[in-house]
């Protein structure tokens, strides 16, 4: 089951607001936070821990995971050592993450600690991190895998990056996350913050856009935004998508049939296997409609994107659903009933033969 994920720094924003923030996110169905120890080094720390604490047993009655970001110096500065996590149990947390690791046999004595404390590494550096911790034979099932976000403007990871880091960790069957960034927050856990996303390309997308993406990939199982505060708006958005399959923003024709729009909304669709390089086709509608009338109603030139039915004029194939994947000439037979919203034609890239879809009404 993915799971969303919101990121809280106890040293930004007021504590009132930050509590505000878990429970309004928690409402949504939110069960993961994120938060981070390395940016309280520089704090008073008795006072920083106590309110630590406390933001973290809050979002534990709340139902969230608490991962805290943690690197080799933190454990230092905290006067505890890899061999005694006792003091990330105190606080509360799920677990932790490694932005920096040790060597790998240090991981490794990590995941056998006995609170069950998750030991989370960073998916991000591309190297043969993760494989050295494995041949120290670890607790896998305590180990996660978290990629970084990014608080500078075009540092953020390519997708080829991305996707070469994420499978060498999602084919080990280790769980995998990464960030997405809300496009009103204003702060991370630094000073500099434009935004918090993994892949650059997610930087200035709609928030529910990136994360449909991130599930599209198939390499990725949590979404957390990395920036605070995230609005109520986005998060109803994150909440509202469907973690199962691609669900398409589609804007339907004004005149479109009540029929033609009751296959779009209602019917499920998935793609043959059979795929066509110039459209994706879900031909069960054709079946179940097969003695009713497609009247042709708008039929210009088909544009990627384009949402089709084909009408009456096609015999066999009438009532066939149908997304554009190229530019086509229309012969007149076939209704284009709506348009896939233009910023999520790129996930046209991921329809797989026999892959499920569906539509919801812009």
């Amino acid at each position: 089951m993915n799971k969303l994920g919101i990121s809280v720094y106890p040293h930004n924003g007021n504590k009132e607001k930050n509590l505000a923030y878990i429970k309004l996110s928690s409402e949504y169905g939110f069960k993961r936070m994120f938060t981070c120890l390395i940016s309280l080094e520089d704090r008073n720390l008795e006072n920083s821990i106590i309110e630590f604490k406390e933001m973290v047993a809050f979002a534990n009655e709340c139902g969230m995971e608490v991962i805290a970001d943690v690197e080799p110096a933190v454990f230092e500065k905290f006067g505890t050592t890899f061999k005694d996590l006792s003091f990330f149990k105190e606080l509360g947390v799920y677990g932790i993450r490694l932005d920096l690791g040790f060597s790998g046999i240090e991981e490794s004595i990590m995941t056998f600690n006995p609170y069950g404390l998750k030991i989370e590494l960073n998916m991000s550096n591309g190297s043969k991190y993760v494989d050295n911790i494995l041949s120290y034979k670890p607790n896998v099932d305590n180990i996660l895998g978290c990629h970084n976000f990014y608080p500078h403007l075009y540092t953020g990871l390519s997708y080829e990056h991305f996707t070469k880091c994420s499978k060498q960790f999602k084919e080990l069957g280790i769980r995998t996350a990464a960030f997405i960034n809300s496009n009103v927050a204003k702060f991370g856990p630094w000073p500099l913050s434009e935004g918090l996303c993994t892949l650059e390309m997610h930087r200035n997308l709609p928030i529910e856009i990136q994360a449909k993406h991130l599930l599209c990939t198939g390499v990725i199982d949590d979404i957390i935004i990395g920036n605070a505060f995230a609005s109520e708006e986005e998060l109803q958005k994150l909440s509202r998508i469907n973690k199962d399959m691609l669900q398409f923003t589609v804007e339907l024709q004004d005149n479109i049939p009540e029929l033609e729009r009751k296959i779009v909304l209602e019917e499920f669709h998935f793609n043959r296997g059979d795929v066509s390089e110039y459209v994706a086709r879900s031909t069960q509608s054709r079946v179940k409609y097969k003695n009713c009338e497609f009247p042709p109603f708008n039929t210009p030139d088909i544009k990627r994107g384009d949402v089709l039915i084909e009408s009456s004029l096609y015999t066999r194939y009438a009532g066939e659903l149908q997304i554009a994947l190229k530019d086509m000439k229309n012969s007149g037979k076939t209704n284009v009933v709506g348009k896939i919203a233009k910023e999520e034609i790129f996930l046209l890239e991921y329809l797989e033969s026999w892959m499920k879809f569906g539509f919801v009404e812009k």
